[in-house]
């Protein structure tokens, strides 16, 4: 006997009239005709159903500490920066974990059902740290945490980062980070990323690090992780998140590192939403967007995957973990609003995440987990466009989420019309 049984689904590759069936955690069969006795049967009613929600790129650690001790008064990196060092020496490991159990319940509600977080490793104490290994743990059944040992305040700038991220892994973080950007020389940048590469290669582990998030063009940072990344033999196992002195580049530079990043299997990671609030500060008119060149990536081939980065905390005072809002701002800053390029971002929040973070067992296939969202929408491109109710949220074959679908009664005249946004 089947657990459940999803029948009249709408896949994201355009396949309709689909049945999933599942039992066991897993997917054991999708197509036209599958039946089934189940234990509950959901009638998708043409619905999109896709592969749960994956952020890529976040931080836990500081989520939902809004207004501690004080307010973004200028919305700036800079600032962000600043009150999270107020912040640290007041961190206590239940207040993270609180925080994250409670962004967690927004996660799943939204469908995001996999999260890659940096957590800073400038305090010797490792109270972010050993929080959320331990919250990682508890989490489990419900939603996949990866955690990155990221220096926040620089490799080599910060006194004893280069003994705590060590530490770090030696306690447990899944993947090696870095920040080579902030570094106090270009040369001691690039000299992080050499180490960091080797650390990750000598312990068999992944890379993703903050990678020139800045407006100068002249940092280049990527440029010598691909390099890395090559001499090491780290192809498909590394990450160079945010990538915004890309936007301010030289186009004949560009056009030879998106090759290279492309032969070293680079995944890249840009944040649309906070890239474009924190970037170009300090530009006057004409103002750059401030996010990566994401289409040109996608054009070369190049696995481009979107994160949240942040909400609620020192650096952004919005957000829900949404993850379709993400692709929804990626769309339009990165004015690709092609069809092919809309199912690009769409792919960017779900299956290339699932790439950039290693994720097995992921998609919709015979044998593939259990995972899945039911949309208020009929296509991706329709579900970036109404960023709908998830009706359902599934992991490991167990409905652990459900909402009403969203609809509104307007009355003209004698009429009553129902309206939930989605064309006829």
């Amino acid at each position: 006997m089947l657990d459940i049984l999803i029948t009249n689904a709408t896949l994201p590759d355009g396949r309709t009239g689909q049945s999933i069936a599942i039992a066991g955690g897993k997917i054991l069969e999708v197509g036209l005709n599958v039946t089934g006795a189940a234990g509950r049967t959901i009638d998708a009613g043409g619905c999109l159903v896709t592969p749960p929600f994956i952020d890529p790129h976040f931080h836990l650690d500081s989520t939902l500490s809004l207004g501690e001790p004080r307010l973004n008064q200028s919305g700036t990196l800079l600032e962000g920066i600043q009150l999270w060092g107020e912040l640290k020496p007041h961190l206590t490991g239940d207040a993270i974990k609180d925080r994250v159990r409670e962004l967690a319940r927004w996660s799943i509600a939204k469908g995001t059902l996999a999260i890659r977080s940096h957590v800073d490793t400038s305090d010797p104490r490792m109270i972010n740290v050993d929080a959320l290994i331990e919250v990682r743990e508890e989490l489990k059944p419900y939603i996949d945490i990866q955690l990155v040992a990221f220096p926040q305040d620089g490799y080599f700038r910060s006194a004893g980062n280069v003994e705590n991220v060590a530490r770090a892994l030696d306690k447990g973080v899944d993947v090696v980070g870095g920040i080579p950007h902030f570094e106090r020389t270009m040369e001691d940048g690039a000299r992080s990323v050499r180490a960091l590469c080797e650390l990750a290669a000598d312990r068999g582990l992944r890379v993703d690090m903050h990678c020139d998030e800045t407006d100068d063009p002249m940092s280049r940072h990527i440029e010598t992780l691909t390099a890395e990344t090559r001499r090491l033999g780290l192809e498909g196992r590394v990450a160079g998140s945010h990538l915004t002195s890309m936007h301010s580049m030289d186009n004949y530079y560009v056009s030879k590192l998106l090759p290279l990043m492309a032969e070293s299997e680079i995944h890249a990671i840009p944040n649309p939403l906070i890239n474009i609030t924190l970037q170009g500060r300090h530009d006057t008119y004409p103002k750059r967007r401030g996010m990566t060149r994401v289409k040109e990536m996608t054009a070369q081939g190049i696995n481009v995957a979107l994160g949240h980065d942040c909400v609620m905390d020192p650096w952004y005072s919005l957000g829900s973990h949404d993850m379709l809002e993400v692709a929804h701002m990626a769309v339009h800053v990165g004015q690709m609003t092609g069809v092919e390029e809309m199912k690009a971002m769409f792919a960017a929040v779900t299956e290339n995440s699932a790439k950039a973070m290693g994720l097995e067992g992921y998609g919709i296939a015979k044998g593939c987990n259990a995972d899945l969202v039911i949309l208020q929408a009929g296509d991706p491109m329709e579900a970036i466009r109404l960023k709908p109710n998830r009706l359902f949220v599934l992991r490991r074959g167990k409905v652990i989420a459900e909402a009403p679908p969203q609809m509104s009664t307007v009355s003209i005249g004698s009429e009553s019309y129902s309206v939930d946004f989605r064309r006829a």
